[in-house]
């Protein structure tokens, strides 16, 4: 397995700050830290997508099946607008978004383009208006419908360079971060959430609408074959496009995870499941339900999972997790004093539960961290605690509790 890269710098360390003096610094985790401004005012400012496409500077990020281009496990690889001319086109943004509903035809498959931001740090290239930075762009090359052809054509030059498309969950950045997160959503999101009708990209990648006529013949999927009609059908009617709420945006799935803390202060709930490694253990976690506060999902979470009963939450930090488009939000929480008590006959999903003290977490962080299906760091001695990593938001919320909560998360 690839070493594990480092967690991002937390935002103005160096800024002296009431908060920061009173709350600790702010906690920046793996897959937050993206060097881009995402300026997504300007995403569907036609001059600036267009030109911003097709500007000399501009990388674009290739996915296929969600799987990026790389050079290796943990470096992604860039293309330029040459080796993806030939399925996107000179410039897919050349027509205005009015222009491309009112063309609209849901037989042809459009490859997805995703504006992701300018990185401002590269000040000598592309400049609109005040703004200036290399402008970086997602595109999902997946070979599918009649850009089929195109697509392996496209997969087969980088390949060629000596590239690959890496396979499973990667050790890279915040920008693949935002970028597989936004072309997993388009991929899932093919049809309309009100008629079931196709949908269409707008808004550089960011939104889904559904166009009001065709050009196709019959209401297929995207890719589908069909007669291609010389004036555009009327769809059927739909719902997304009356009153303000006619688009389909991306979605954050917001999940708890929390490090419980006893009533005493001298020990930490953790749970495993069965599917994990001997000795491996973690915090818990959950997705947060409708009209449920952070706070309250962290309650019944633990609650639902180990019967323990909490009382003070507080929030300690969050963490991006494109897989698909979860927000994970880091809590720490405290047991009441009558509500220690573990039993694990609520929720199914843990095999096991126990208080561990705070010394043999403090262990387990130096010597027992790994990811799922790696070994251990050295010194770990078979049987003892094993946790996740430095790139898990579980692991920083452990650290933050045997540290002391306020500040910087210690080294072990």
């Amino acid at each position: 397995m690839p070493p594990l890269p480092d967690l991002p710098d937390p935002a103005h360390p160096d800024v002296d700050s009431m908060l920061s003096r009173k709350f600790g610094r702010e906690v920046a985790n793996y897959f937050s830290g993206s060097p881009l401004n995402r300026i997504s005012f300007l995403r569907g400012n036609h001059d600036f997508i267009s030109k911003a496409f097709v500007h000399p500077t501009t990388s674009f990020m290739l996915f296929n099946d969600l799987a990026p281009l790389g050079q290796d496990l943990t470096k992604l690889a860039y293309a330029k607008h040459e080796d993806i001319k030939s399925l996107v086109g000179e410039n897919p943004f050349e027509k205005t978004e009015e222009q491309m509903i009112k063309e609209y035809n849901s037989a042809v498959t459009l490859p997805l383009v995703v504006f992701l931001g300018l990185d401002e740090r590269k000040k000598d290239g592309f400049e609109h208006g005040i703004y200036k930075g290399t402008p970086f762009f997602a595109i999902d090359i997946t070979p599918r419908g009649t850009t089929e052809k195109e697509a392996t054509k496209v997969i087969e030059t980088v390949k060629a360079k000596g590239l690959t498309f890496i396979e499973g969950r990667v050790h890279t950045t915040a920008i693949y971060a935002q970028a597989r997160a936004l072309v997993d959503w388009n991929t899932r999101n093919p049809f309309c959430g009100g008629c079931g009708q196709p949908t269409m990209s707008v808004n550089a990648g960011t939104k889904r609408v559904c166009p009001p006529t065709d050009y196709a013949s019959l209401p297929t999927p995207q890719g589908g074959a069909t007669t291609v009609l010389a004036v555009p059908r009327e769809r059927a009617a739909c719902v997304t496009r009356k009153g303000v709420s006619n688009l389909c945006f991306p979605r954050t799935d917001p999940t708890v995870i929390m490090a419980v803390v006893s009533h005493d202060g001298k020990r930490v709930l953790l749970g495993r499941q069965k599917r994990w490694p001997p000795y491996w253990y973690s915090t818990l976690a959950g997705f947060c339900e409708p009209a449920e506060s952070v706070e309250e999902a962290v309650r019944r979470e633990v609650w639902e999972e180990s019967g323990v009963l909490l009382g003070r939450v507080v929030i300690h930090s969050t963490q991006p997790w494109p897989y698909p488009a979860n927000l994970m939000i880091g809590a720490i929480g405290q047991a009441l004093p009558d509500g220690e008590k573990i039993h694990l006959e609520h929720d199914p999903e843990l095999e096991d539960a126990k208080w561990v003290d705070l010394d043999e977490i403090r262990e387990a962080l130096r010597t027992g961290t790994s990811g799922l299906g790696e070994k251990p760091a050295e010194g770990y001695k078979e049987g003892s605690l094993r946790l996740p990593p430095h790139t898990a938001i579980a692991n920083q919320l452990l650290r933050a509790v045997v540290g002391g909560f306020l500040g910087e998360s210690p080294k072990i």
